[in-house]
């Protein structure tokens, strides 16, 4: 009889250390995740309606991009994408809708030379987001002031911030350093 109840007790605090182990990993798992991804692991749990499953495509998302042959650009290329960049922001004072377009397509060719696939938007958000979890989220808003601004609903001011958006996103993507500040 004591051996049983000794065995009984060692399965059970067996079992119990196991869900404890699962437990403490799956957090640890989620705290990685959301540390990672910020703002983009919080939208998608609200649009996915549940962590798991928020989780498992955030998972999903960094094996994808890890296949990717992400690369740096040259110092020439880099500079020809910073000049193209100065140029669109000085003709937004003349054509504010016309130099988020361009602004649009500059950003889509630099994540190009970069090395990511130009499927869909929201394959291209997804995939940025691996990266560059801290602006995609400029990246989404600055796209869809773009799409209201080919229909002719955007203001002046929403066209401002897109510029401000993807400018965001591709400082990020020719990997600016901007010197900080000495304390």
């Amino acid at each position: 009889m004591e051996t049983e109840v000794v065995v009984i007790l060692a399965l059970v605090i067996g079992i119990l250390l196991a869900v404890g182990v699962w437990f403490y990993m799956t957090n640890r798992k989620s705290k990685s995740l959301k540390k990672t991804f910020g703002p983009e692991y919080e939208r998608l749990v609200r649009e996915r309606g549940n962590r798991n499953r928020a989780e498992a495509e955030l998972q999903s998302r960094v094996k994808r991009v890890e296949q990717l042959r992400i690369v740096r650009l040259s110092p020439s290329d880099a500079a020809r994408f910073s000049d193209g960049w100065s140029k669109i922001q000085g003709r937004f004072v003349d054509n504010p809708k016309q130099a988020v377009e361009e602004a649009d397509r500059h950003v889509r060719d630099l994540m190009q030379a970069r090395g990511y696939p130009m499927s869909d938007f929201e394959q291209r958000a997804a995939d940025i987001s691996v990266h560059h979890p801290t602006v995609v989220e400029n990246y989404r808003a600055a796209r869809n002031i773009a799409i209201r601004n080919q229909r002719g609903d955007a203001d002046t001011e929403e066209l401002r911030k897109a510029l401000v958006y993807y400018r965001a996103l591709f400082n990020e993507l020719l990997e600016i350093r901007r010197p900080e500040k000495a304390a």
